[in-house]
Parts: structure tokens; sequence; C-alpha cells
């Protein structure tokens, strides 16, 4: 029997809230709907953090080698990544759009491609690409701007590929938009579907953060003015809901050609992003942060053997998407890979993976959650200061308890734990807390 196929969509920027069919009644999203519908998501699946400002990136080397922040170099090093193993294993790997890693990484991934774009962010009607080039050279003067708006741009690329892939080899199609990234400017038709002064205004709203968080005036942070008003957040929100219906409309193409060419019912389709997004929330705008806009991430799976229509509210990251898909293909993972499968969590043979996630963001914060608390540690050049949120009662992380008389204890058990996921990922900062 041969092993399912696998499409990877992965969406740039998108929070873990940003899809209707997942609680917010604002967003339209009805094919990501359709694949919350046929598959099991992980609603509380997450980001472990980022090295650099450009989340993006260590967050799709984590993904791509299954390695923890810092043992995952930016551009995948020499580990194996998800396709090359794959493509070891008999499979036809397919990649387009955003690889923020590097050439080398996706040569050695990637059987075929088109539309393959190096860089982080772009114009999304100005978006430099190359074609697959055989050799895995990729010189900057074979690159060219695309002809249409990003997502559909990457969608075309992955349409193509679903058409004229036949054989009876697997295949692994990996579409990497740069949707719902800023620049966001979305086509007028789905821009007009929300009214900036219809869209709620985040409860956890304020002007300005309360304190340095160590990245207040990083490029995220200065696409709206200080302070933040409701009524810039909510142009921001509405052209952000309006950037994630558009790339759903897109996503909705590939699905559609994924059944037309008669592999639907053959194959496992993973729909994550590579990390969350304030768009207002807490006085910020960017990924720069701890909160739980910013490493909260979408992640369903839908296909053979995995539950129609189930939530798992079970902790993870998305460096546990590697070993997940091994387990499911029945493909061994490589040693190297440290991510754990939620495969038993799929099949119901466990509800969780994890009983807290650490969080890192370069040399300033630190976190740690469990399934009701959460620690953030702000240091470096940010602000000493310590948060410590009941996520259960207060899931928008409005209420500080870290200084709350009978927290203590749980301030210093947290903080012990924090410290002992430091030293297991080799975090450079360990230590620097426990002064």
């Amino acid at each position: 029997m041969s092993r399912p196929n696998m499409l990877f969509l992965f969406t740039d920027d998108q929070r873990f809230d940003a899809v209707r069919a997942l609680g917010n009644p604002e967003v339209v999203t009805p094919n990501m709907d359709r694949l919350v519908a046929r598959g099991t998501a992980f609603t509380h699946a997450t980001v472990q953090g980022s090295t650099v400002p450009a989340v993006c990136q260590p967050s799709r080397a984590m993904l791509m080698t299954g390695r923890t922040l810092y043992h995952a170099p930016r551009d995948c090093g020499d580990f194996v990544t998800l396709p090359e193993l794959l493509q070891a294993h008999g499979y036809v790997t397919f990649g387009t759009g955003k690889w923020h890693n590097s050439p080398r990484s996706y040569a050695r991934s990637f059987t075929d491609g088109a539309g393959i774009f190096y860089g982080g962010m772009s114009n999304h009607l100005e978006v430099s690409i190359h074609d697959f080039d055989p050799t895995g050279e990729y010189p900057a003067e074979s690159r060219y701007v695309g002809k249409s708006f990003s997502s559909e741009l990457f969608s075309d690329a992955a349409i193509d590929f679903l058409q004229r892939h036949d054989g009876d080899a697997p295949f692994f199609a990996y579409v990497s938009y740069t949707a719902p990234h800023d620049p966001r400017m979305a086509p007028r038709e789905y821009a007009e579907m929300y009214d900036p002064g219809k869209v709620a205004v985040p409860e956890n709203f304020c002007p300005v953060h309360p304190f340095d968080n160590g990245e207040m005036v990083i490029r995220d942070e200065m696409l709206a003015p200080f302070p933040r008003t409701p009524e810039i957040v909510q142009e921001h929100i509405a052209a952000y809901w309006a950037m994630i219906t558009h790339l759903d409309a897109h996503i909705g193409r590939v699905l559609e050609a994924l059944e037309e060419t008669g592999h639907a019912e053959d194959t496992i389709i993973v729909f994550a992003g590579d990390n969350g997004l304030a768009v207002g929330q807490h006085g910020l705008m960017g990924k720069q942060n701890m909160y739980e806009h910013s490493v909260r991430v979408p992640l369903v799976m839908c296909g053979p053997r995995i539950a129609a229509g189930e939530r798992s509210d079970a902790l993870c990251y998305l460096l546990d998407i590697f070993p997940t898909l091994c387990d499911l293909v029945d493909v061994p993972a490589p040693e190297s890979v440290e991510g754990r499968s939620l495969a038993p969590v799929i099949r119901g043979q466990a509800q969780s993976t994890y009983d807290s996630l650490f969080f890192a963001y370069m040399h300033k914060q630190r976190a740690i959650r469990e399934e009701r608390f959460k620690l953030i540690e702000y240091f470096g050049e940010a602000e000493r200061v310590t948060q410590l949120f009941d996520l259960v009662a207060d899931p928008w992380e409005t209420a500080n308890l870290a200084n709350a008389p009978g927290m203590d204890a749980e301030v210093a058990r947290l903080r012990s734990e924090l410290h002992a996921w430091q030293r297991r990922v080799s975090d450079p900062m360990t230590g620097a807390l426990e002064d």
C-alpha cells in the first residue's frame, strides 16, 4: 500500500484565532473552515520564539528540521529537512512560495518547484521569485517579478503541480504563502468586505504597551502611530481580515484542484501559520513578544485516518509537525528531530504531549506556560518586569498577577521550570534570570 500524499498550506503572520471556525465571527474563511471541519485542530499550537526580529525565519527552520530554537540554524544547517527525508522515502517533493532559509537547504529538500521566494516580505504584487533550478544554484540574475498577487501566484504554482503530477510516487507539496504579512493590500473587493467601524476593538487594547519590552520601536511597531487609537487599530484589523479572506479564496482553489485530480481522499493536509501577530493588542502591532496573540498559531491536520471535526487543546509546537507526519506515513524520524509526535493525540491514545511550553525572544524576553498559568520575564534591553497570567480566567492577558497576594509560590515554581527549560534547550541566556 502506497503512502498518502501530503499538502502543506503554510501562512505568514496568521494569528491562532484568525479562522472563523476556530471561534472568530468577524473573519470570513470558508475554506479554512472546511479544513477544520474535516480534520483535527490543535488550538494551542505555538512557535517557540525567535533569535531575530524576523520571527518567521527561525520558525520555518524549526518546522523544517524539527529542532528547538537554539538547535535549529536559521538556514537549516546540515540537518535533514522534512521534505528531504520524504524524498529519501520515495516522495516527489514540490515547494512554492516563501523559503526564508537558504537556497542550499531548498535545493536539497525539493525535487520540483515554482514561484520560489527567498526573501522575508515584499509587496504582494511585486514578489521577486525564482523558477525551479535543477542545479540548485539559484543565482541572483535568475530572479524575476511575479505577475500576480502573491496568494494567487503561489496557488497557481501549486495547482499546476497537482495537475501535472502523475505516476505512483506520493507527493509532498509545500505551499508557503506570504499573506497575511504586511503590507496589507488585499484587492478592493476583499477590502470592502470589512468596515473598520464595525470591527471589534480587542479586549486587551491599550494605547501604549505599559512598559518597555525591549522592542518598542522595531519596524512592526512603527506600522501605526503612537499612541494607538481604537480607530487606527480597527483599520489595521479590517485590512488584516481582508488579507486572510483573500488568501482563503486561493487556498480554496488549491483544495479544488486536489479534488479534481483525484487526490482528496489519499492526501494528508496540514494547514498552519508560522507565528502570530498583535495587530493592536497590548498596545503592540508585531510579533516580537511572548503574548498569546503572537506565539499561538493555527494548526489543522486532516486526511486519511485523522478524525474529522476534532479539537485538541494539547500544548504543542510547530516543530512537532515533522515527527507527527513521519508517524502518520510510517517513516522513521531522524535522530536529529527534537519535536514530539502528535500522532498519539490524533489517534486518541493520549491527551497531551507537553506539561509546559518554553518561549524566547532574542535576549530580551522569556516565557513559560502551562495549561493555566503563564509567566513572562523581561530583561536585557527590556525593562525588568515579571508578568503572571491566569490564562483560564484571563485569556486576553490583561491582569498581571505576579505581585498579587498569595502568588509568590506560583511565580517561584514557574521560574524554576523556566530555568529548567532554558538548560534543556541550550538557551544562551541560561542563568541571566537567576540573579
